[in-house]
């Protein structure tokens, strides 16, 4: 493929050759193999004659006071070369001021009821900061399909919503969540990990899989086996500090009743050390509701 393009500004975007079917993956950068796997896809869905970009924006809306905005990882030379190796025709990187030309926006999308639950209720605001820059972002980018990984899932599934509840001409496209080799979900936030603290966050993916394996014996069962594969971690040094652990229905991420029929989401946060980290893995229970 021909060497992939850097855009700067919304005009040095738009100035770009368009044919076929655009699509997008949003990232905040330090690209890892899990962005590779949403490129790929993308230009799998978008084809040979259509067009991938890529957006590397660290989004300032969506940081909380005392969360890791200064130093979250911009790496952005590597990031083009991990995009173009994936198969990205552009990237599109801009300022802060070009998103935000008139400074933090008056107006913002609000993300509702289900924006306040797990991560939301953890990160106060944090959802209407990502659903504005999506939007935005949507706006500047148009394209006709958008890909997130479903490691993040209530992102996905509040993005979801958004595109549906507003008319976003766009389809949107969850990817799967790709995994270490010893089951850890890669994020970029994993490079803070020390040694210790990398072996600590394997128990995340172990109580995932504890409450997946209890998955014939019901909701409730789940619950349990993932709650106890945290408890046994709770010894480990560096300390694993649980934030939440849910199973939860993916189109409100309300917590499942014991009879819950159709897929759900077993997710759980916690902190490592100074990281935050989260994980979830889809279940099916019976027949669909």
């Amino acid at each position: 493929m021909t060497s992939t393009r850097l855009a700067r500004t919304a005009a040095e975007l738009a100035a770009l050759p368009r044919q076929g079917r655009r699509a997008v993956v949003m990232t905040m950068g330090a690209l890892h193999e899990g962005h590779a796997t949403l490129i790929r896809e993308a230009r799998s869905l978008a084809g040979e004659a259509g067009q991938v970009v890529v957006t590397v924006f660290v989004n300032p809306l969506q940081f909380g006071a005392g969360e890791d905005l200064d130093r979250y990882p911009r790496t952005l030379d590597a990031d083009l070369l991990i995009a173009e190796k994936a198969g990205a025709d552009a990237v599109f990187a801009p300022a802060a001021d070009e998103v935000y030309p008139g400074g933090e926006p008056q107006v913002r999308i609000a993300a509702g009821p289900m924006g306040e639950r797990l991560e939301g209720a953890s990160r106060p605001g944090h959802f209407d900061g990502v659903l504005t820059v999506v939007a935005k972002l949507l706006h500047l980018t148009r394209p006709d399909i958008a890909l997130y990984g479903q490691k993040d899932a209530q992102q996905l599934a509040l993005i979801t919503r958004m595109v549906r509840d507003l008319n976003f001409p766009v389809e949107i496209v969850g990817v799967p969540t790709v995994r270490e080799r010893d089951g850890l979900a890669l994020s970029s936030r994993n490079r803070y990990l020390s040694a210790p603290e990398r072996t600590t966050a394997l128990a995340l993916s172990r109580a995932l899989f504890a409450g997946r394996d209890a998955l014939p014996k019901g909701p409730d069962a789940v619950r349990e086996a993932a709650r106890q594969a945290l408890e046994e971690a709770a010894g480990l040094q560096p300390p694993l500090v649980s934030d939440y652990l849910a199973l939860v229905d993916p189109s409100d991420f309300t917590e499942a009743p014991p009879d819950f029929r159709g897929e759900a989401v077993l997710a759980v946060a916690a902190e490592v050390g100074a990281t935050r980290l989260i994980d979830n893995v889809r279940l099916h229970f019976g027949a669909a509701r």
